[in-house]
């Protein structure tokens, strides 16, 4: 698989112009009659239709006012006044096409803020020549989020926006309300540029893209919308943390042009430039204007070219083409535009050098990485003979660490990358089965993972522990809600040594209640899930699965892992209709304080014998407190570690 193919033309101001201009055109031909609701076609949200035709309505805007501003006002396809009339049809409380009132739909707060960095945003064109009448109403409808109880997570932002915006039109706002915002931000921030959005169970463990286009990108636009009425030192503090985040996202994005596939609302695809952009309109990135224009260029066209838009012109529920189950219980037809942010690059002049720079190689392009992330725990590992980027997770999970809940399967894995999706199958009931090491029951089913405890974290290993547990009915939630009962198992500690392409993953069971043995659970190792017709491989102690542009996925047996298999998952798989996951599982019970080990391997060219690493483990009694691991590599690399045993349970454990 060539690193080259594939790779996006530059594209020029007026390009990404164009393309906002079609992606505008489709969806307003489902506006209601003033245009104050789009009601696009699918499946309402669990919020219902009138919440989803204003999210139609706020999140295009949102896009419009990037393209009307990125023109200095050129408006061929009357944007302006379309959206100037849905404003006052929407805003009147009297209007039949009225938008919810914020106790009426919590939703509408989101939509809220799209409306007023849109209506910042287009000021001279839009919100200068509104009726007064129109005007008020707009501050009346905002003005409700004021004094507002919000969700404690990037939500805050939303309110803090409205108001902002109101405050610079004559509106109402809270002193109060923006100082909570701030302050919470600075709460959650966990250091290099990551934020946790919100805290799960008083801890940092919630990150996924809404680190890049909520909790940098709102701030910055707060600061930006009240200008020399922001707090002194707040727009360079979050400059600041910008420019520590872009140096990792660059690591994130492969060569395909992918951002990472992880974390809930996956759906709004290329809103993952939000902060690229915002970077470079805000002075705060670290990267040279050819590369935000190789970071751009590659994840917009990506999605084009892998039908994200469909036949009619609108925005799919899905990540590449159409794929329902992507979506949360909030996502309704018109979730996919907040896909908008990533236009937000237009606001920057033809003429910038993020336009007119050549491509510079994003960094897998340039050379082999290994990439320590402290804040959420995970290690990223790049290759130029692929461009895949792979995360290796021993960090976080979206989930309170005091409280045992269902695998969500976006935070959950122990791997995700810019190549393969998490299985997010129709009937979850078997378990988690991709880029996992867990434990499996007579029935069948595999144990999850949350919460787990991160133990170490480096540039070239992770170790973290879990106690297995099963939901203990058919009724469980498979994206890990509350109210789930769970039966309990041993613990599992996992870990990953790294070396390029080629991960050595090593687990080790210990009981967690006295006479605690389990006599019937094996261990199972799962791979990288692959999509396509490819070739599938299963001998003695290696599973290997190949597409057919090259990338192939292989796990292959290091210590005590018998059997191997591949395993199809059809309709799982939000980049194929089917996907394939090499798997090793023991052919015996697992005992207690036995080190399983397997060499993990996704990359093009497939993974040769040669790389196979001497793994070296100490001897330790039967159920000892640690084993000391030594993993000698071909090329000379020794990497050592120690494979901690959980803590000797007592009567009251």
């Amino acid at each position: 698989m060539s690193t080259a193919a594939g790779r996006p033309a530059p594209r020029s101001h007026a390009w990404w112009t164009s393309t906002a201009d079609t992606l505008l055109r489709a969806p307003r031909t489902h506006a209601t009659e003033r245009h104050a609701l789009l009601h696009l076609p699918g499946p309402a949200s669990a919020n219902g239709r009138w919440s989803d035709g204003l999210e139609g309505f706020a999140r295009t805007f949102l896009l419009a006012a990037f393209r009307l501003a990125g023109a200095d006002g050129a408006d061929p396809g009357h944007l302006a006044e379309w959206y100037a009339e849905g404003l006052a049809a929407g805003a009147d409380p009297d209007s039949p096409e009225r938008w919810p009132r914020f106790g009426e739909c919590n939703q509408a707060k989101v939509e809220a803020a799209s409306i007023a960095i849109a209506l910042h945003e287009t000021r001279p064109w839009i919100w200068d020549r509104l009726t007064p009448r129109t005007r008020q109403h707009v501050l009346d409808w905002l003005g409700h989020m004021v004094g507002d109880s919000m969700p404690g997570n990037n939500w805050i932002w939303f309110q803090a926006v409205t108001e902002a915006f109101a405050r610079t039109a004559g509106g109402s706002w809270s002193q109060d309300d923006l100082d909570r915002t701030v302050a919470l931000t600075d709460q959650w921030y966990a250091g290099e540029g990551w934020y946790s959005d919100g805290l799960s169970g008083g801890a940092h463990r919630n990150y996924d893209h809404y680190n890049g286009w909520a909790m940098h990108f709102y701030p910055l636009w707060f600061c930006r919308i009240l200008g020399p009425d922001a707090p002194p030192g707040l727009l360079d503090r979050y400059r600041s943390r910008l420019r520590r985040f872009l140096a990792d996202q660059a690591h994130l994005v492969g060569a395909n042009g992918s951002p990472l596939i992880q974390g809930r609302s996956l759906t709004y695809r290329f809103a993952a430039l939000a902060p690229v952009w915002a970077g470079a309109l805000f002075d705060a990135t670290p990267l040279q204007p050819g590369l935000t224009r190789r970071i751009a260029d590659g994840m917009l066209q990506h999605f084009l070219d892998h039908r994200a838009v469909d036949a009619e012109g609108l925005l799919t529920i899905g990540w590449h083409h159409a794929f329902p189950r992507i979506a949360q219980v909030y996502s309704g037809p018109a979730s996919p535009y907040w896909a908008s942010k990533g236009f937000a690059g237009l606001l920057l002049p033809p003429g910038h050098p993020v336009w007119t720079s050549p491509h510079a190689p994003l960094p897998v392009e340039q050379s082999d990485f290994t990439r320590p992330l402290a804040a959420p725990g995970w290690t990223a590992v790049g290759t130029v003979a692929d461009g895949v980027v792979r995360v290796v997770n021993h960090g976080s999970d979206h989930a309170d660490p005091g409280r045992l809940v269902s695998d969500d399967p976006v935070y959950a894995r122990l791997a995700y990358s810019t190549h393969t999706a998490p299985g997010m199958p129709p009937d979850p009931a078997g378990g988690p089965l991709d880029s996992t090491v867990t434990l499996v029951d007579a029935e069948g089913r595999a144990a999850h993972r949350r919460p787990l405890e991160r133990l170490l974290v480096t540039d070239r290993a992770g170790i973290s522990r879990s106690r297995a547990h099963w939901p203990a009915d058919a009724s469980w939630d498979p994206f890990g809600g509350p109210g789930t009962d769970h039966r309990l198992g041993p613990w599992l500690t996992v870990a990953s040594v790294l070396h390029g392409p080629v991960e050595i993953r090593l687990a080790r069971t210990d009981p967690a209640t006295p006479g605690d043995h389990h006599s019937a659970l094996t261990l199972r190792i799962g791979g990288w899930p692959l999509t396509g017709d490819g070739q599938c491989q299963a001998q003695t102690a290696r599973a290997t699965v190949t597409r057919p542009d090259g990338l192939s996925s292989t796990v292959a047996a290091l210590r005590g892992l018998g059997h191997a298999e591949v395993r199809y998952a059809p309709d799982s798989d939000p980049l194929g209709p089917r996907s394939v996951v090499p798997l090793l599982t023991t052919t015996a019970a697992v005992h207690h304080g036995t080190i399983h080990a397997a060499a993990v391997h996704l990359g093009d060219p497939p993974l040769d014998a040669a790389q196979l690493p001497v793994l070296t483990i100490a001897p330790a009694p039967e159920g000892g407190p640690e084993t000391d691991i030594t993993v000698d590599w071909p090329d000379g690399t020794r990497d050592t570690l120690v494979l901690p045993a959980a803590p000797h349970p007592t009567e009251s454990s």
